[in-house]
């Protein structure tokens, strides 16, 4: 098979190498100033990389003049593969890298021309021949490049998947020192490590997941469903998911503390079990009661702290003092007087501490729900205390 550069001029490498020490900088020069965020990470170092493979790619197109070899051999090629990779590893694409190229393509068309003019008249036929050569030579380079730019990406890609199957792992086995899992979420890109949201989804839905939720979660593959774990933020808020996950047969257990991820996965099982699965995703938020009343303690306190949160800034006197006098109300169906017999107060200091209750817990004590569910977890505090 012919190749481009056999029909090169004889006389090109001779006309060519006595320009080389001018033509490797001023061509890395030119490459640089066309596209200079190429050599924004460090300057030094780039620049000397890419006269190196000015001076190693020209070198080689010279040989090749007049032969059928292949353009690059493998230690040639392992420049440019290694070129690629390095723009991997500044998170760049090969955008940059083959703007490049398309420079030095110029360049060196230019340089190889005007060598063969001041020796010789060029034919329009050595134009053509020079053009087709260089284009055919600088995509061999390109591909090179590219290659290198992949390969390095599928590096980072498994080692980055490495990294979130541990993370997963540290999460859902529970017990992991506070400092290795912290490690752990930092290598990932998690800023912090606080609450965790659980999604169990159908398996065949994992891969999706990692897809939407790559930059906030980590999905943990089982034989029967997928756990994904949210870290908190915007898109693990209940409208968000809502959104996200319809029609996905998901089930959203509660956000609770990272420690707490087993529980919070248990819980979701749980409920996935009890209410089942749809269209619409079910939040196990809404069946704490339910899962409490089936004997779930992580459902009771997580309902406890869900519904007693508006007195958590309270002093500890104070507060059991209003949840003491809420029991009761709620025990005597709103009966001030029950209330005030019960505790041995002044009606008026059972208005007092309800109207407290009230300004705390807003419209919760007027919804039925949310009263029941406040009378169960009041309930189980007077008899564990």
């Amino acid at each position: 098979m012919t190749t481009p550069w056999q029909r090169l001029p004889a006389d090109l490498a001779t006309a060519m190498r006595p320009r080389l020490p001018d033509a490797v900088p001023a061509i890395a020069d030119a490459v640089t100033a066309a596209n200079p965020a190429l050599a924004e990470t460090s300057r030094a170092k780039f620049d000397r990389d890419l006269r190196t493979a000015v001076q190693v790619a020209i070198e080689r197109f010279l040989d090749l003049a007049g032969t059928d070899e292949p353009a690059l051999p493998p230690r040639i090629r392992e420049v440019f593969v290694a070129l690629g990779a390095a723009e991997a590893r500044e998170n760049r694409g090969p955008e940059l890298l083959l703007g490049g190229l398309r420079t030095a393509a110029r360049l060196l068309l230019r340089t190889a021309s005007q060598a063969l003019a001041e020796s010789r008249p060029v034919t329009v036929e050595e134009v053509i021949d020079l053009s087709d050569a260089t284009s055919a030579f600088v995509d061999e380079l390109a591909s090179a490049c590219t290659d290198g730019l992949a390969r390095q990406l599928r590096e980072q890609a498994g080692e980055g998947d490495r990294r979130r199957r541990r993370v997963a792992d540290l999460l859902l086995r529970g017990g992991a020192p506070a400092d290795v899992a912290r490690e752990a979420v930092t290598a990932i890109g998690w800023p912090a490590l606080d609450r965790v949201v659980p999604v169990l989804l159908p398996p065949d839905q994992a891969r999706d997941a990692r897809f939407r939720f790559a930059a906030d979660g980590v999905v943990a593959e089982r034989a029967r469903d997928a756990v994904l774990l949210l870290r908190s933020g915007p898109r693990a808020e209940r409208p968000a998911l809502a959104e996200a996950l319809d029609g996905r047969e998901a089930v959203v257990g509660p956000a609770l503390s990272w420690t707490e991820v087993p529980e919070a996965v248990r819980l979701a099982e749980r409920a996935a079990e009890l209410i089942g699965t749809g269209p619409a995703p079910v939040f196990v938020e809404d069946h704490f009661a339910a899962l409490a009343l089936r004997g779930e303690p992580g459902a009771l306190a997580a309902l406890a702290t869900r519904r007693l949160a508006p007195l958590a800034g309270l002093r500890p006197a104070q507060r059991d003092q209003l949840l003491v006098t809420l029991e009761s109300w709620l025990r005597h169906w709103g009966s001030r007087a029950a209330v005030a017999a019960e505790l041995y107060v002044h009606p008026q200091t059972v208005s007092y501490r309800l109207n407290r209750l009230r300004d705390l817990l807003g419209p919760a004590l007027d919804d039925p729900a949310a009263r029941f569910e406040l009378h169960l977890v009041l309930a189980h505090r007077g008899s564990s205390s």
